[in-house]
């Protein structure tokens, strides 16, 4: 019986960790000690679970790292200011803000507050402009590069192959349409990108090579949507009820798992696939940044 050979995140994650692990050793030879600001605002338990995950990570791999919290009824100026003071310390070299924020602050003026040569997050519009137009001085959004090194760990080559994405976001959908449009082994795809809007969706699916759903339906692509042999990329998290659990409720993503194993060639399992990517290249970019400030 087919199954899919599993796209391991956590592997991939750990080799990108020791490369910046490398990295942070050189420039610490340099007398240059690569720095990185999260803030927090608020208590939200994912945002503290997720800053402090970052920050394990961090501190794993030698990047010194510094969390700032903020009431949640902080005002916006109060965190522009603190985020201008990062800004300008020579010191600190990424600086992060945990999402989603508080009803009163403005998470679009938050993003073009950071300094595009330390947003590691890669969402500031200099850094998606220049994401656009192929120029490799800005900082790519994370999910999306840990994708792109996810296929060139394993050898999966995009170049003149189909590309479908499901979801059009700032933060998975739109750059990874723009990585993959981009020149090299993992770009040069025909890329098609699905929305709320789109028609025809299944058939579009079963004509990709590679297909990667990041839409935030639970289970939405079943085996019948997935062309046989394909690549399957699972960015979708999402929480169903199930009473033989002690939670509850089980995590799965955008793609219907065992329905997929016995039609892809390749696949993300879900959780351990794409997640542990988006920190580890947070946290190259950050490395990224301090070579540039160092040069």
């Amino acid at each position: 019986m087919h199954q899919a050979k599993l796209l391991d995140g956590r592997v991939v994650a750990a080799a990108v960790h020791e490369r910046t692990r490398a990295r942070v050793e050189k420039l610490r030879q340099q007398g240059v000690e690569p720095s990185v600001a999260f803030f927090r605002v608020g208590e939200d338990p994912a945002s503290e679970l997720y800053v402090r995950m970052k920050e394990k990570r961090a501190r794993e791999v030698g990047i010194r790292s510094e969390v700032v919290v903020l009431p949640a009824a902080a005002a916006e100026q109060e965190l522009l200011g603190r985020l201008e003071e990062k800004n300008r310390d020579p010191g600190t070299h990424g600086v992060l803000v945990q999402m989603p924020l508080p009803r009163q602050i403005r998470a679009e003026v938050v993003c073009q507050a950071i300094d595009p040569s330390k947003d590691i997050d890669g969402f500031h519009p200099v850094n998606a402009g220049k994401l656009l137009l192929g120029d490799p001085s800005g900082f790519p959004p994370c999910t999306p590069a840990g994708i792109c090194a996810i296929f060139r760990h394993y050898g999966l080559v995009t170049a003149g192959a189909e590309v479908v994405i499901l979801g059009r976001s700032n933060i998975v959908g739109k750059p990874l349409a723009a990585l993959l449009l981009g020149k090299g082994a993992q770009g040069d795809a025909t890329v098609t990108v699905l929305h709320s809007q789109s028609r025809h969706i299944p058939e579009h699916c079963r004509r990709a090579d590679f297909l990667i759903a990041a839409l935030g339906k639970a289970e939405f692509v079943r085996g019948p949507m997935i062309k046989p042999g394909a690549v399957v990329v699972d960015v979708g998290v999402s929480r169903l009820p199930d009473p033989s659990l002690p939670g509850g409720s089980r995590i799965v993503g955008d793609v219907h798992f065992s329905e997929a194993l016995r039609t892809a060639a390749w696949l993300t399992p879900n959780p351990g696939g794409v997640g542990p990517m988006t920190i580890a290249m947070l946290l190259a970019n950050t490395v990224e940044a301090a070579e540039r400030l160092a040069a």
